[in-house]
Formats: C-alpha cells, sequence, structure tokens
C-alpha cells in the first residue's frame, strides 16, 4: 500500500512539472510576441477574477456545509 501511495504522489508531481514547463514556454514564446503587453493585463485579471470566483465558492461550501 505504501508503494502504490508513493507512486502516486511521485505520479502527481511529475505531471505538475510537466504541466509547468508547457506553460512556461508557451508564456516565453507569447512574451516575445507584440501582442504580450496588449494582452498581459487582461490575462491576469482574468486569472484573478477566477481565483477570487473560486475562493467564494470554497468559503461558501466552508460556512454552509
Amino acid at each position: 500500500m505504501i508503494g502504490n501511495l508513493l507512486a502516486f504522489n511521485v505520479g502527481v508531481e511529475i505531471g505538475q512539472l510537466l504541466a509547468l514547463g508547457a506553460i512556461l514556454i508557451v508564456i516565453g514564446f507569447w512574451r516575445k510576441s507584440a501582442s504580450f503587453w496588449r494582452h498581459a493585463y487582461t490575462a491576469n485579471v482574468v486569472v484573478m477574477t477566477l481565483g477570487f470566483i473560486l475562493t467564494g465558492y470554497q468559503l461558501v461550501g466552508f460556512f454552509v456545509a
């Protein structure tokens, strides 16, 4: 059972590292384009808004349940 748990956790961590690497590559190419500075503010606002919405859902679930 311990082996399965460790294998699962290692697999999750490897998946996170692969996803982070892909995101960094995409953002690196995007930063070199002319559209980056025009869209960076909007992208940040969208990500922050989604974070606040997710936080709200979690807080409602915590206090209601």
